[in-house]
């Protein structure tokens, strides 16, 4: 019995409290702590740790912009995700299902099923990109080495040529003076990228054909998400096992090759040299704050999702610490994998470092893989790049595609979709490949770039925005500490309580000003999208928020009440249902007798029940002993210790 105990303690349980396999028969929970942590590592750090935050380190000032970085990671990013697993955990339910905490609100949950949709349709694609390169690179030669393929220009000049095989040394400096001053460059990877994968047209309204090698790996990204998600957690919390932790692998070992190339160091020097000037630059913290808020996956469902398969007492909160500063440090990391290559790249070419570093796909699909041909095996490194990316692209897909099935299951909330959540997966991930189909088109990346510019951006603040004010000040600041008290067994430390409540919300409103002052028009190199397209991209952002005010009307319409006020009063009261999903964790306030102080517990008995049967009469002899919980002022529980 003292073991059970210590091992509860070990998972976050209140001591005394009996520790099961699953605590929740009917949804499940994961098969450990290790899969929920390694799940949310993999939800967190995407593919925006390598692609973008590196380039806006180093356009930010450097080691300077570590300081803004890690200042908002401290009063927004942990917080705010100690807030969304400790909502979601609490529940058990997933981003629609615990706003059961102010009905009137739930327009929230939906926006943020309405905003996973639109990230898990173009995120895949780009995920089925990285496949393509990734089968592309199982060859003796990378197809973008050279200049003379099919679908090459005039214009190309690689850093490697055909006719340089047998040069000397002399000869390669003439020929890479020439490459840099030529007029107008455009590199083999580059031509690559543009004519051969994409064959992209000349305008968003011009579709084209599909391509159908891009059309092939978006359904074999999508088969491999479903079958990775076939058994919900169960069967992705043994996946991430791998999806999470190689890429460290594969980092590491591009991080090693790296630095020991030449020029590796200037261009690690020009990631991280400060620049302290900047720190002045409200832009700067602009882009740390908002770096932070997205790269967490906040506001995205994916946190309340994850946490929701959580036992009632784990320790979320050490959780979140863990994560967060895990999802960082890999961002940091990353950064000294992207510019060593970027570095030695510059050094070939006799230019400075600013002059071949990129972000996005143009990082991803055009100057990293440039950089690869100039290395000796260079298929092995570029396939150990683009399996990384296909890992830290899935990591994050799971998450997206469970988070619109779980709200689906949890809403309908029936035996039959329960136990065919099976069927439920397999129709999204069939209506997201649809979906995504368009983006496999001649024209497909501009509207990836269009909705990853507009359907993710500014709305995601106001969602998170909503969220910390309904939470804090409709529910009460009061009630959720109590509620976190409840189920860690310790109230939330005075620093997050502080953030929760002033803090937080100030930074998130801070981004959205940032973000709206700094808007310009969407851009594709020299291509300029037309206003009718922009009108598109607003709407898609404005899908998700609008979901908010018009789920509130509807609800404060069909409330009791005879006048608005009364209305709009029951609409915000918490739902009778709100609270833990399971009797056993209903305490106090939650209790079905009411919310007196001395609470009988049958499910004690009932749990006594299956325990073998010479363990059985001993206990019945001490029931009366143990079968009365005290509820304690602060929320929580107190097992008295029976007199010997």
């Amino acid at each position: 019995m003292e073991e059970k105990q210590f091992s509860g303690i070990l998972n976050g349980a209140v001591p005394g409290e009996q520790v099961k396999k699953d605590e929740n028969s009917r949804r499940g929970n994961w098969g450990n702590q290790i899969e929920f942590v390694l799940t949310s590592v993999g939800y967190a750090v995407g593919l925006g740790n390598v692609w973008r935050f590196p380039y806006l380190c180093y356009r930010n000032g450097g080691g300077a912009f570590m300081f803004p970085y890690f200042i908002m990671l401290v009063f927004c990013g942990i917080p705010l995700f100690f807030l969304e697993l400790s909502f979601g955990q609490f529940t058990s339910l997933g981003c629609l299902g615990v706003w059961k905490v102010s009905p009137m609100f739930k327009g929230v949950g939906y926006g943020m099923m309405v905003v996973s949709t639109y990230i898990g349709i173009y995120y895949n694609v780009v995920i089925c990109i990285a496949f393509y390169y990734f089968f592309t690179s199982m060859t003796n030669l990378l197809p973008w080495t050279y200049c003379n393929n099919p679908w090459n220009t005039p214009d190309c000049s690689g850093v490697v040529g055909t006719h340089q095989a047998n040069a000397t040394f002399a000869n390669i400096t003439a020929v890479m003076t020439e490459v840099v001053n030529r007029t107008k460059r455009t590199s083999p990877s580059e031509e690559y990228w543009r004519n051969y994968v994409l064959n992209i047209s000349d305008g968003i309204g011009n579709f084209g054909e599909v391509r159908l090698p891009i059309l092939g790996c978006l359904a074999v990204s999508w088969v491999v998400v479903f079958l990775c998600l076939i058994r919900g957690v169960k069967s992705s919390g043994k996946v991430v096992y791998f999806t999470a932790t190689f890429p460290y692998v594969v980092l590491t070992i591009l991080f090693i090759r790296g630095i020991t190339l030449e020029g590796a160091i200037s261009g690690i020097k020009y990631y991280l040299t400060p620049q302290w000037q900047k720190i002045l630059d409200a832009k700067v913290w602009g882009d740390a704050a908002s770096q932070i808020f997205y790269s967490l996956g906040c506001a995205w469902g994916g946190l309340i999702t994850m946490a929701s398969y959580n036992k009632f007492h784990n320790n979320c909160f050490r959780d979140s610490i863990i994560i967060s500063v895990t999802n960082c440090a890999t961002s940091v990391y990353a950064g000294f994998v992207i510019f060593s290559i970027l570095g030695f790249m510059a050094h070939h070419l006799g230019v400075d470092v600013s002059q071949v570093a990129d972000h996005g796909p143009g990082l991803a699909f055009v100057a990293y893989p440039e950089a690869l041909t100039l290395l000796p095996i260079s298929p092995l490194w570029s396939l150990l790049f683009f399996f990384m990316l296909i890992l830290l692209g899935l990591g994050t897909q799971f998450c997206l595609l469970e988070t619109l099935v779980t709200a689906i299951v949890d809403e309908i909330g029936t035996d039959w979709i329960i136990r065919n959540k099976t069927i439920i997966t397999l129709g999204v991930a069939i209506l997201g490949f649809l979906l995504g189909v368009p983006l496999t088109t001649q024209a497909g990346i501009y509207w990836l770039l269009l909705m990853d510019n507009y359907a993710a951006s500014f709305s995601l603040v106001i969602i998170s925005c909503i969220m910390c004010i309904c939470i804090m000040y409709i529910y009460g600041h009061r009630n959720y500490f109590k509620d976190v008290e409840m189920m860690l067994g310790f109230p939330p430390p005075i620093f997050f309580r502080i953030c929760w409540r002033f803090i937080s919300p100030l930074i998130i409103t801070f981004i959205l000003i940032f973000t709206v002052i700094q808007y310009k028009p969407i851009t594709y190199n020299d291509y300029v999208y037309p206003n009718w397209s922009l009108v598109i991209g607003f709407c898609m952002a404005l899908s998700s928020v609008i979901c908010i005010p018009i789920y509130a009307l509807f609800k404060i319409a069909t409330s009791e009440g005879a006048t608005f006020l009364e209305r709009l009063k029951h609409s915000v009261k918490p739902d009778a249902s709100w609270g833990p999903a399971l009797q056993e964790h209903r305490m106090g306030r939650y209790a079905t007798g009411g919310p007196e102080s001395v609470e009988v517990r049958p499910l004690k008995e009932e749990l006594k029940e299956k325990e073998p049967e010479k363990e059985k009469e001993p206990e019945k002899e001490k029931k009366d002993d143990i079968s009365l919980t005290i509820q304690g002022s602060n929320g929580s529980t107190l097992n008295p210790t029976p007199s010997a």
